[in-house]
């Protein structure tokens, strides 16, 4: 049986961000006290094989200590945690776990499994926030801590770089407490002290990988292919919110979904552009050829041929350059992390 504990305050922060939100990040952690009591955990969308300057930039934006987590890290008060490239960023059992489970909307890390673990093993205790970024990455995550009581709080998106993950955030949560960044700093120290009580056992906790995406329970009919392994794409209903994973673990969200098959699309589009130049270019030899040799029936046919597939060409360029489905925001923040390394 689940015990309720005296009154305590919240004291595990966990923050998503993607496009925008090194800027974000700074403004926040600056205005956050140095007495802090809590830990602070944080994604950033990060390609793989990139070194994370987040660290070091958050070390010198405000007065917490910020280091790059490491499996089994002991949850600290008066810390930051900044997620490593390749590797989703987790809580269980008290300590800071990592994982090299499947992506979810196209990111490792991704922000969701965060907030997911976070509001399971927490419950109560957890203040989860997002960020500035594009697509919607960290929205379920934010209603999963919702539901089990914890705070809710998003950077409001007007004051967000790309506001579309706070906004989603919002549709998702209602009830979130929207403000600029460098507010956000003050709310999370207002929220480590409300007055909450602390359950023994908030919620019987799975294994990591589990909450990453569990793949129990019958599988519904396919609906898509899934666009990190071509495998079957199923949906799934959590908190009211519909998304789509499919049996190796990879989670998509609708409007990521949708984005990745306009991204697909646009790259078969590429591909069949460069066939139709290769295939004018072909044509025109063929032709060269048979006009060299005097045969000028043979030379029209080919030439006939090359002008056929130039004009192909220009109806697949024209739908590239203004499809706006084919248009996707960039969800990666290299200028802030990247970008910060190669000054060095």
């Amino acid at each position: 049986m689940t015990n309720a504990q005296p009154g305590r305050g919240r004291d595990l922060v966990v923050v998503g961000a993607s496009a925008g939100g090194v800027e974000a990040l700074r403004a926040m952690v600056a205005h956050l006290p140095a007495d802090l009591k809590a830990t602070v955990l944080v994604v950033l969308h990060l390609p793989r094989g990139a070194f994370s300057a987040l660290a070091s930039i958050l070390r010198r934006s405000g007065p917490l200590p910020a280091e790059v987590a490491f499996d089994g890290a002991p949850l600290r008060h008066r810390q930051i945690y900044v997620s490593p490239a390749d590797h989703h960023l987790l809580v269980h059992d008290g300590r800071v776990r990592l994982s090299r489970g499947p992506s979810e909307n196209g990111h490792r890390p991704a922000v969701d499994p965060l907030f997911r673990s976070a509001a399971h093993a927490y419950g109560i205790r957890v203040i989860g926030v997002v960020l500035s970024g594009a697509r919607d990455d960290g929205a379920a995550g934010l209603a999963t801590i919702n539901a089990h009581g914890g705070a809710a709080l998003v950077q409001d998106p007007r004051d967000a770089l790309y506001g579309s993950m706070p906004a989603s955030a919002l549709e998702s949560v209602p009830s979130a407490v929207a403000a600029t960044a460098a507010d956000l700093g003050g709310l999370i120290a207002e929220r480590t002290r409300d007055d909450v009580a602390w359950l023994d056992d908030p919620d019987p906790q799975p294994d990591p990988v589990e909450l990453i995406a569990s793949t129990a329970g019958p599988e519904p009919p396919p609906v898509f292919n899934c666009p990190s392994c071509q495998g079957a794409l199923y949906e799934i209903r959590s908190g009211g919110t519909m998304r789509y994973r499919c049996r190796v673990g990879h989670v998509w969200s609708g409007p990521a979904l949708l984005d990745e098959q306009g991204a697909a699309l646009e790259g078969a589009l590429w591909m069949a552009l460069r066939s139709l130049a290769d295939k004018a270019a072909l044509a025109r030899r063929m032709a060269a050829a048979h006009q060299a040799r005097g045969n000028d029936a043979g030379a029209d046919r080919y030439t006939a041929r090359a002008v056929e597939a130039e004009s192909a060409s220009k109806l697949i360029a024209e739908l590239i350059s203004h499809g706006d489905a084919l248009n996707n925001a960039d969800d990666t923040d290299l200028a802030g992390i990247s970008g910060a390394n190669r000054g060095r």
